[in-house]
This record gives C-alpha cells, sequence and structure tokens, in this order.
C-alpha cells in the first residue's frame, strides 16, 4: 500500500480551496477507502491549527482541527529518538528549512513514505538528493 506524508500545506491549500486542493482530496478518498495510508506529524499539525487560529480565531481552529482528526488520516504524535535524530539530522543538513519542515521530511524517511507538498521554497533543495519521493501538488 502506497504511504503518504501530508506537509501543512497540503491540508491548508484544501481548507483554503487552493489550487492543487483537487489532488489532495483525491488522496483523502483513496486513504478512506484504504487504498493508501496519509499520515501528518503532529508538530505539523501544530502549524495548521496555528495559522487559523491566529487568522479565524479559536473556534474555527477547532473545527479544522476536528475535521483533520475525523478524516482517514493518521496523526502521529509519537516523538521517537528514531523522528527525533532524523529531523535532526534533516535540520542540520538544511539549516535554513523550518522545524516544523524538517519533521515532515522525518516522518517521510522514517515512515518509508512520500511527501505531499507544494513547499518548493525550502523542499526543492530535499527532492534533489533523492533520498524520499515527493508528490508536488502544484
Amino acid at each position: 500500500m502506497k504511504k503518504y506524508v501530508f506537509d501543512a500545506c497540503a491540508l491548508i491549500a484544501l481548507f483554503n480551496d487552493e489550487e492543487g486542493a483537487d489532488v489532495i482530496e483525491q488522496l483523502l478518498a483513496e486513504a478512506a477507502d484504504s487504498r493508501c495510508s496519509i499520515a501528518m506529524n503532529k508538530f505539523n499539525l501544530l502549524e495548521i491549527y496555528y495559522g487559523y487560529l491566529i487568522a479565524n480565531g479559536e473556534d474555527f481552529a477547532d473545527n479544522i482541527l476536528s475535521m483533520i482528526k475525523d478524516s482517514s488520516i493518521t496523526i502521529s504524535d509519537q516523538f521517537t529518538d528514531e523522528l527525533m535524530r532524523e529531523a535532526g539530522k534533516t535540520k542540520r543538513t538544511y539549516r535554513r528549512m523550518s522545524l516544523a519542515d524538517s519533521m515532515a521530511v522525518a516522518q517521510a524517511v522514517v515512515d518509508s513514505a512520500t511527501i505531499v507538498t507544494a513547499d518548493h521554497h525550502e523542499l526543492d533543495i530535499v527532492d534533489e538528493t533523492g533520498i524520499i519521493d515527493f508528490l508536488w501538488f502544484r
């Protein structure tokens, strides 16, 4: 079964009906039908919650959080030593990368999964290495 890790921008694109939202909808439908699995690290979930909390208030952010938790996405709240070390190595290698993006990359490495993102600014350089697969939705 194909495994995916969502970067925060994947769900932000979906909720804001941005370009590429249709790709995210399709992946979520496939996960709901058990044709693939989707994971997201809780650290990246925090990124989404915080953004909506600031922009739209607590009730809106809580509703977004509930929708994500009720979806077919598995939220990984395990901050294992393996994940911590992988995120640390990623951040060391790509110093300008945000800590949240280093967590998404680390989650994809640990899970042997494809990362789903549109964050070319920070992640193109990782894609060039070939250490993990990327699904660019725009």
